[in-house]
């Protein structure tokens, strides 16, 4: 039985590219970094940027790494939007919540996502 998650791993191209994009545009906390791997803290939850793996850029698949924005959803997007961040289907709203699809400086799919209100 599993229980919890211990860490994400995410394949990167370029480290110091991804490390400003995990630090810098997101925000969260770079608590180590190296040319082959680098750890980043979100909330408690360990993302190693993996430069072994590369990430084959555009072939879709694999994992998705879900943030939950501090404030609100709509105001995360727009702060990322103005930093040059693309994302890729807006906000969508379901009766489970709100999401909002993007990608990192890599082409790894992330979100935003919000419970329902």
């Amino acid at each position: 039985m599993a229980n919890g998650v211990a860490a994400v791993w995410v394949p990167v191209d370029d480290m110091d590219r991804a490390v400003g994009f995990y630090g810098r545009t997101l925000g969260l906390e770079v608590t180590s970094t190296s040319p082959d791997w680098s750890e980043i803290d979100a909330g408690g939850l360990m993302i190693g940027l993996n430069a072994r793996e590369g990430t084959s850029r555009g072939a879709g698949g694999g994992a998705v790494v879900t943030f939950q924005p501090e404030g609100g959803i709509d105001a995360e997007v727009a702060r990322l939007q103005d930093a040059g961040v693309e994302f890729t289907g807006g906000i969508s709203d379901h009766p489970w919540g709100r999401i909002a699809p993007f990608r990192d400086s890599e082409g790894n799919d992330l979100q935003f996502y919000a419970p329902p209100a």
